[in-house]
């Protein structure tokens, strides 16, 4: 029964490759296989080849599905002491340049991407820079595009904001609405979003700085290698790598090509 749920479980991710160009056979096995299992139940599908045969034919399912295979989770300075980090150790480095180029790369709902504003803007960099803000996800995407998030998190994201150094009040940045907090919209005008695959996609040249934060713990380690790749391939000299918490360059084809800026907040750069 495991060893058909398993071949299953492949036929599908082959055929949403083929079907659809989205490329999910090197994502971690066991995190794919708990994704699909909740989206069984929640589209009460008995077996994966029912749910591989609703998705071939109805490309709004596949997109449902894709919702899943994704889970879009984030928030706002998540891990303050990280961008503390940011502030205290790469920002003087970036003032060096007159121009900016920085991609964050699986930027989800955008809570990275307004977090990396809202701090540029404070060191005086905002206005000179150009974020490439990517994912594959297109509905995450149009929800950063709009940059509206609940007001239940806000609170939240205040106290983040306050211990990653923030030098003024969090509520400067949007304005309360119903039970929403719509974010001011100058902090996207230098923002590129952009629907782009760490697994089938290229590059964007000369960047200064990728922050690709809590994405890679979801790729095997052949996709982690192609994504270390791309991000090596992308950065200028000297350039900045952010990663997640639990994400590290140590033992990938990579790790002799780059050097820990700050080991314990995953902060490299590009030898």
């Amino acid at each position: 029964m495991q060893r058909n749920t398993d071949i299953e479980l492949r036929l599908l991710i082959e055929a949403i490759y083929l079907k659809y160009s989205y490329d999910f056979r090197d994502y971690s096995g066991a995190s794919i296989k708990r994704r699909v299992q909740h989206a069984l139940r929640q589209f009460d599908c008995n077996t994966i080849s029912a749910l591989q045969e609703r998705v071939l034919h109805d490309p709004t399912m596949f997109m449902q599905l894709l919702q899943f295979l994704t889970i879009p989770v984030s928030e706002m300075f998540r891990d303050p002491e990280h961008f503390l980090a940011i502030r205290q150790e790469v920002v003087p480095i970036l003032k060096t340049y007159p121009s900016l180029k920085i991609w964050i790369a699986g930027c989800s709902t955008g809570e990275e991407v307004y977090s990396m504003a809202i701090l540029l803007r404070e060191e005086g960099l905002l206005d000179r820079t150009i974020i490439y803000a990517t994912d594959i996800n297109p509905r995450s995407l149009e929800k950063a595009k709009q940059g509206i998030f609940s007001l239940e998190n806000i609170r939240a994201y205040t106290q983040n904001y306050q211990q990653s150094g923030g030098q003024r009040s969090f509520a400067d940045y949007y304005t309360a609405a119903y039970d929403y907090a719509i974010f001011d919209k100058t902090l996207r005008e230098n923002v590129t979003f952009a629907d782009h695959s760490l697994a089938t996609d290229s590059v964007f040249s000369e960047t200064h700085l990728i922050s690709c934060r809590n994405v890679l713990i979801y790729f095997n380690k052949n996709l982690q290698n192609r994504a270390f790749g791309l991000f090596h391939e992308s950065l200028c000299h000297r350039g900045f790598l952010m990663l997640g918490s639990k994400e590290t360059l140590d033992f990938s084809d990579y790790s002799k090509q780059f050097t820990p800026v700050l080991k314990h907040e995953r902060i490299y750069r590009k030898l």
